[in-house]
């Protein structure tokens, strides 16, 4: 899981569209990258949608948003089309960058244990640095420590 201060480890994963992002060609600019479990639930959509509200104010900040999650690049199509949501949203279908940043974790609900992401956010400066980590937050959280870090 990159910490503080470490250089983000760089992926490409195809977006809602299919296109390939690779996270080193965004050094330039500062990226908001969040992991979030499913798209159009409660929770994602709270924490999707707190970003697009916010994202005139991410964009002065010279940042960029992506969403993460495990979900296929059509079912992020849908969600983003459905929420407007003006940035990328990445499929990591087989959860490798997930598992990578330390987010692809156990869960347990209603005494069941499964597999699935923790809802996390991290900031990355222009050259690549992470400069805030915030994992296993709530989607209210994730939005107000975001936009503290841009700050």
């Amino acid at each position: 899981m990159p910490a503080i201060g470490d250089i983000a480890p760089d992926f490409e994963l195809p977006n809602q569209e299919g296109t390939l992002v690779k996270l080193s060609s965004l050094r330039g600019k500062k990226v908001l990258l969040f992991a979030y479990p499913k798209a159009d639930t409660p929770g994602c959509t709270t924490q999707a949608c707190g970003f697009r509200d916010a994202f005139p104010r991410i964009e002065t900040s010279n940042a960029i948003v992506l969403g993460i999650s495990p979900d296929k690049p059509k079912d992020l199509l849908k969600w983003k089309t459905k929420q407007n949501l003006p940035y990328d949203l990445l499929a990591d279908v087989e959860h490798r960058v997930l598992e990578a940043w330390g987010v692809w974790v156990e869960k347990s609900m209603y005494g069941k244990k499964y597999m699935g992401v923790s809802r996390s956010h991290w900031l990355i400066d222009e050259n690549g640095v992470v400069i805030d980590a915030q994992v296993g937050v709530s989607p209210q959280e994730s939005i107000d420590r975001a936009l503290r870090g841009l700050a």
